[in-house]
């Protein structure tokens, strides 16, 4: 398949590059608080327990406050990096990774203990006199988000970081275009200790809260997106429920991520109000909406396999998989960086260890006789189809044209 072609023939590119030493022990995730997870027939990625490493205590928040003798201003991925590391979503991550750790995830798609992690977390900085035993504290503006001990400081090896990851390490890919220009030269690891999740014009329940809402031993399928959801997402997540993968009375969780994406997606704060109305007017009772705060890679098969740990600590059984899910295109010569099903046979392969079943989307076309069909139905009964990308879609959206109602729902 195209991604682990672009890895073998960009091998020789990272080769150039070398890795730092290791150094300190890796953090681990072991001795964390948790959750009562209730009847769901999920469990928390990594264990039964889910990582929960807020501190509610007045008391407590001041005494952490006062070991950190460095404060520091979030960038927006930062503060997504760190949010999911305190409320559990990264479960069993309990801080940024070390050395060891950001090699083992690179590099074998786990954790020190064997636990499977699709992608680094990882605390950037450009400071210089930033050095392990450090207490510092992330900030919000004025809002203090979390501290975090830092254990260890490394120079990433951020070519082969990205070969691995992304499948290549041209800068054409938003993704390594990120980890070059965006992130800073070191990457060091600590111990996280949460005082406030971040403020944000998008509420973003944290997954103890969600699985509270959750339906008891009931199958829950997760449906990621970071565009406003057209009908034919739609159509394609509430028919997911009749696949037979699916247990009787399933529900699907729509859990779009609002964070920084990539450069020519509509911002986060407008997606969360495009699912708001459609919320309401759709009003299905077989579908919940959330909202978290990640920020997106591009990186194809890799990425779904951190939405799905991610979807697994917030409860849920199932995950649809989409064509050429979390993919790019090249800003050079506009070509597909992954194959179409790269990341839905990826999940296939990864989904006994993740412990969650990848649900593979309906390719749904819309025809003029009779509306949404699967695209092979359409083919065989000779049926009329339209079609409207992505790309086109945001075109007219910014120029201010009429979108089609049979594309798009009018609230939206």
């Amino acid at each position: 398949m195209k991604f682990a072609l672009a890895v073998l023939s960009l091998l020789s590119t990272a080769s150039a590059f070398t890795t730092a030493p290791l150094m300190s022990r890796p953090v681990t995730s072991l001795n964390v608080a948790s959750s009562e997870v209730g009847t769901l027939k999920q469990v928390p990625h990594g264990g039964d327990e889910l990582v929960n490493l807020m501190v509610s205590d007045d008391a407590a928040k001041e005494a952490a406050i006062a070991k950190a003798t460095v404060e520091l201003e979030a960038t927006p991925r930062q503060l997504c990096d760190v949010e999911l590391i305190m409320n559990g979503g990264f479960s069993p991550l309990t801080g940024f990774m070390d050395e060891a750790t950001y090699k083992s995830v690179v590099e074998s798609l786990e954790l020190l203990d064997g636990t499977i992690m699709g992608l680094p977390v990882v605390f950037d900085t450009n400071d210089e006199d930033l050095q392990p035993g450090t207490t510092i504290l992330l900030k919000q503006g004025d809002l203090p988000i979390a501290t975090v001990e830092l254990t260890d400081k490394y120079t990433p090896d951020k070519p082969l970081e990205c070969l691995k990851c992304y499948g290549t390490s041209a800068i054409e890919h938003p993704g390594a275009l990120m980890v070059a220009t965006e992130r800073g030269k070191y990457y060091m690891g600590g111990k996280v200790t949460g005082l406030n999740l971040p403020v944000r014009d998008f509420p973003c329940k944290t997954p103890q809260e969600v699985r509270a809402e959750l339906p008891a031993d009931t199958d829950v399928v997760a449906f990621q997106c970071r565009n406003p959801v057209h009908r034919a997402h739609y159509e394609l997540f509430t028919r997911a429920l009749d696949d037979p993968l699916i247990g009787e009375g399933g529900i699907v969780l729509v859990h779009p991520t609002c964070g920084p994406t990539q450069a020519d997606d509509i911002s986060g704060e407008v997606r969360y109000k495009t699912y708001e109305v459609l919320k309401e007017e759709t009003a299905n009772p077989r579908v919940q909406w959330q909202y978290l705060p990640y920020s997106m890679h591009m990186a194809g098969p890799r990425e779904a396999i951190q939405h799905m740990i991610i979807r697994k600590n917030f409860g849920c059984t199932h995950f649809i998989i989409g064509r050429d899910m979390a993919g790019s295109k090249s800003s050079v010569t506009g070509e597909d960086f992954y194959g179409a099903y790269d990341a839905q046979d990826f999940a296939k392969e990864m989904s006994e260890k993740l412990g969650v079943t990848p649900v593979p989307s309906l390719n749904l076309v819309y025809t003029e006789e009779e509306g949404y069909t699967t695209a092979d139905y359409a083919k065989e009964k000779g049926l009329n189809t339209k079609k409207l990308s992505g790309t086109k879609f945001r075109q007219m959206l910014r120029g201010g044209d009429d979108i089609p109602e049979w594309f798009a729902f009018k609230s939206v």
